[in-house]
């Protein structure tokens, strides 16, 4: 009996998800040192309550909140890519305006998330990078990081991620 398209579009994505996970992990960092966490909300429930809550967020943080969550309602996976802050024991420069170990975090979470939506491009998997669904992820606790981003993942005949709507106020 043949595998019906959307199951194999499904379970390739959550494969690919996966395979983003490892690209995040292994990508340089500051000192070697891993200061990167990945979680991936795959569960339709857990998806639907990280849009809610991206949603809800909406009123203090502006309508790219509510046409993000859009996005991770059709999604079939959100990986999440977040850093902590490390005492790397490097001096701190003299013109850096943010603390030292803070830029080294945010530099490794940048690396991350490049190699990770490098691996879903070469692989053809619709994805985003979203700061939108990073803090709303840290707020129900789905990441346990300083700093998140998230990166809902789709196959579809057109990427979700093109021609994005506004929400109607």
């Amino acid at each position: 009996m043949p595998v019906d398209e959307h199951v194999l579009l499904r379970d390739g994505v959550l494969r690919v998800a996966e395979l983003m996970a490892i690209a995040a992990k292994t990508a340089p960092k500051a000192k070697g040192i891993d200061n990167i966490v990945v979680s991936l909300v795959r569960d339709r429930n857990e998806i639907d309550r990280l849009a809610k809550k991206m949603e809800e967020l909406a009123e203090y943080y502006g309508d790219f909140m509510a046409r993000d969550a859009e996005n991770v309602r059709r999604s079939v996976a959100v990986l999440l890519i977040g850093a902590k802050i490390v005492d790397l024991k490097l001096r701190q420069p003299p013109r850096y305006s943010t603390e030292v170990n803070t830029v080294m975090a945010l530099v490794n979470l940048g690396i991350a998330l490049g190699s990770a939506v490098k691996t879903a491009s070469m692989l053809n998997v619709d994805n985003r990078i979203m700061f939108s669904v990073g803090v709303a992820a840290q707020e129900l606790g789905l990441i346990d990081a300083d700093f998140a981003f998230g990166i809902p993942l789709s196959a579809t005949g057109k990427n979700i991620f093109f021609d994005r709507k506004w929400p109607r106020r």
